[in-house]
């Protein structure tokens, strides 16, 4: 995004307001005492537009007024607690940015009032954020022009800090990534489509791209791959690996990031009704999620190399379409028997993860759109989380409210694989009970996470969710960016 930021410790005059037509301001509640105390313009009008409204609590939907200057200029303000959480912060940006859409205008104004220095970057990071993911251009196909934004300089008083936001901007753009290849319609994004786009990415980064396709992948003998890719009329399918790799490389320290990018699911032979296969070119998100955190840590100069597993398929249906009861074999030699052919993104993830974790990295991070299970346990204000690790859960929920991007651990285990248990091969791909199978499929995946590594699992339940989530506009949420961005610079598994 070619917006600059200009940054300004002071607050700003009549002058400085009067220039700009387009404010946001958040003030420290109780508002009265954070206006008094800087000697802020225009506050009489404000105070007077919330007593008007009889606002007498800490916001949580923005008060909006324009003010009786020459460029009547447009501001939606609110009085917070520094206490407020993270998602809940993000959420009143997302609306106070709102406030602005239909005015699309080239220049922003922030304020930030009446906090201490840290509370103060807290706040001005999540308006930098909101600003950006609605700025971000997504796809469209409206005949009609459409408007794109015009914004290309934000102005911010009352903060000044020396990294310059650089990190919002870096996840800002990788959210952007994660939700535009999302929306795009399944006949723009097929697995040939995909890779082409990839090795633009890969050429402009300076990633190093390998593309294991499917007569590599049959070398391999990664039959659970290869099992949902047969039902494909074109042979186009196979895993993308891509590895960054920075100039001063923390040794041994290396982390994967792993994707489920299923350009479309018709849930094959076991076929979708016409609600539920409806938005399926959306279950490609993961592996989304995990390019857009790949080009957020290189645009941050990430200190460890970072590979990125892609896992891109089609879940087909067709005379060549694998089908319940067939016993397929794995990379690693476990056999799989075949329950529901819907159950495609464990089987494409099984292969991907064991050829990734032979690399013996430190850490690897798989995202997936993988089960309704996850969404009907949770919801879709939040995502589900898996580890190897279980002295981790408090991180990861700890990185989640630190972030905004919320998730909850589920549990791993091991009584968990009676369910899965096959008669007749090593494994059943999932089972014919209903209630937990987010919990199933992240116990099949874990049998193929080799060597000890460690290993995080995001269930995406919340990637789509009306209206938007946080501080993200669109109703793809592009969700696991800013979190896994959080989490490892952050450093939150110790």
């Amino acid at each position: 995004m070619s917006i600059t930021l200009q940054q300004k410790e002071n607050l700003p005059t009549e002058k400085n307001i009067d220039a700009i037509s387009n404010w946001l301001m958040i003030f420290a509640h109780p508002m009265p005492k954070a206006i008094k105390s800087s000697g802020f313009a225009y506050q009489e009008k404000l105070l007077k537009r919330r007593q008007e409204l009889d606002l007498k609590k800490a916001d949580t939907s923005p008060v909006i007024i324009d003010l009786p200057n020459k460029n009547s200029s447009h501001v939606s303000y609110a009085a917070i607690e520094a206490s407020i959480s993270s998602f809940e912060l993000l959420t009143l940006a997302r609306k106070l940015v709102a406030a602005h859409s239909s005015i699309n205008p080239a220049q922003l104004g922030l304020l930030v009032s009446g906090f201490n220095k840290v509370e103060s970057e807290r706040i001005a990071e999540a308006l930098i954020s909101a600003v950006l993911a609605r700025a971000a251009t997504m796809p469209t196909y409206k005949s009609d022009k459409q408007t794109v934004s015009r914004l290309s300089k934000l102005s911010l008083f009352g903060v000044r800090a020396s990294h310059g936001f650089k990190q919002s901007f870096a996840v800002a753009d990788g959210n952007a990534l994660t939700r535009s290849l999302s929306i795009l319609p399944p006949n723009k994004l097929t697995p040939t489509e995909y890779l082409k786009k990839v090795k633009e990415l890969a050429r402009e980064n300076k990633w190093k791209l390998e593309f294991y396709d499917e007569s590599i992948l049959k070398k391999k003998k990664a039959g659970a791959f290869l099992a949902v890719s047969q039902g494909s009329p074109k042979a186009d399918s196979g895993i993308i690996r891509l590895r960054y790799s920075p100039k001063k490389a923390t040794k041994g320290k290396k982390v994967f990031l792993v994707g489920k990018g299923i350009c479309y699911d018709t849930g094959g032979v076991n076929l979708k009704p016409a609600n539920y296969m409806y938005g399926m070119h959306e279950d490609m998100q993961g592996s989304a999620v995990a390019l857009g955190t790949l080009l957020a840590l290189t645009k941050m100069n990430f200190n460890r190399p970072v590979e990125c597993w892609m896992a891109l398929a089609m879940n087909h249906i067709g005379p060549k379409a694998y089908k319940p009861n067939d016993v397929i074999t794995a990379s690693d030699g476990t056999t799989i028997e075949i329950i529901h052919t819907d159950a495609e993104g464990r089987m494409v993830l099984s292969d991907t993860l064991a050829l990734a974790s032979k690399e013996k990295p430190s850490l690897i991070l798989d995202f997936a759109t993988l089960t309704g299970g996850c969404m009907y346990s949770i919801g879709t204000s939040y995502s589900g989380v898996f580890t190897n690790k279980k002295e981790w859960h408090a991180d990861l929920i700890k990185a989640g409210e630190d972030s905004g991007e919320r998730v909850w651990p589920f549990p791993l285990d091991e009584d968990f694989d009676e369910m899965i248990k096959s008669d007749i091969a090593d494994v059943k791909q999932c089972s014919q009970e209903s209630g937990v199978d987010h919990i199933l499929a992240s116990r099949f995946l874990q049998r193929f996470v080799k060597n000890d590594t460690p290993w995080v699992h995001m269930d995406l339940s919340s990637s789509n969710k009306k209206g938007g989530l946080a501080h993200i506009p669109t109703d793809t949420i592009g969700f696991g960016v800013r979190y896994s961005v959080n989490l490892l610079l952050n450093d939150y598994l110790k």
